[in-house]
């Protein structure tokens, strides 16, 4: 367990009992609790600016894996959680069956009782998972790593999505806002000289123009052994502003976490490797 001295993050190492491990990160704020879990041990996409997956894949998680990373958070935080989201290691709907077995166990009345619409499920755009959980019953949320509307560019940083192509992406998640009436979340790391130009943010409001969509930006966030640099405060404000002024709904995310190595795109299992 490490905790953040500025914003009381929590980040957790748990060993499961055939030896894997995984991580997990309590965020409080305020009345509210949100966890961020696993749903794999390692992570095989292989994105460019995230050091979780530089160990590659160990193994799925099962749904009890799964649900209790979330038990075990309100447990030692003494607290209840308010929200959850599969945003930890590993690739959610590369384990579509037991990430959606573990999230209804949180979202049933005799488990944690989190309401749906306060579990959400992020995938780096796989579209047959996208597709399988538009059909889905509960109101999960879903969340879609995009990170650039530029498909060289997209390629580069997410090379195991280069099947998944941005046409195709598109079209799912149209489908899915015009099925279930919600509003995907597009993730979106902002990196220096790489998807900050003019013509990404083109890309990415061209992208967005008809499409039922929230993006959510986030500073890409410093990891070890990682070359991507973070825009300057001033960038990244012109950015949020340019999409904001182009019709696009979007937010910056807060900061937590990053003094302890707790947020997106650093959970390394560094504890287990004896760093």
């Amino acid at each position: 367990l490490e905790v953040s001295g500025i914003d009381g993050t929590r980040r957790y190492l748990w060993r499961l009992a055939d030896g894997a491990t995984i991580e997990s990160v309590g965020l409080p704020a305020g009345e509210r609790l949100t966890v961020c879990f696993s749903t794999q041990a390692g992570c095989a996409m292989g994105c460019s600016f995230c050091a979780t997956g530089e160990a590659g894949l160990v193994r799925d998680l099962g749904p009890g894996e799964i649900a209790d990373q979330v038990r075990l958070v309100a447990e030692e935080m003494g607290a209840r959680v308010t929200n959850a989201v599969a945003m930890g290691q590993g690739e959610p709907f590369a384990n579509y069956d037991a990430t959606l077995g573990g999230v209804r166990l949180l979202n049933d009345s005799d488990g944690l009782g989190i309401g749906a619409r306060h579990l959400t499920v992020s995938t780096c755009g796989l579209i047959a998972g996208i597709e399988r959980f538009t059909a889905e019953p509960e109101q999960f949320t879903l969340a879609v790593s995009l990170h650039s509307a530029v498909q060289g560019t997209r390629d580069t940083l997410m090379p195991a999505m280069r099947s998944q192509t941005l046409p195709r992406l598109r079209d799912a998640l149209g489908r899915y806002g015009r099925t279930t009436g919600r509003r995907p979340s597009l993730e979106y790391a902002l990196i220096e000289g790489v998807n900050d130009s003019a013509e990404e943010l083109a890309a990415l409001v061209s992208f967005c123009e008809g499409l039922l969509c929230h993006v959510n930006l986030i500073p890409v966030n410093p990891a070890a052994g990682r070359a991507h640099g973070r825009p300057s405060g001033a960038r990244v404000g012109r950015f949020l502003q340019d999409l904001t002024v182009a019709g696009v709904p979007a937010t910056l995310r807060a900061e937590r976490g990053t003094d302890i190595e707790a947020a997106c795109g650093q959970l390394t299992q560094r504890h287990a490797r004896g760093a």
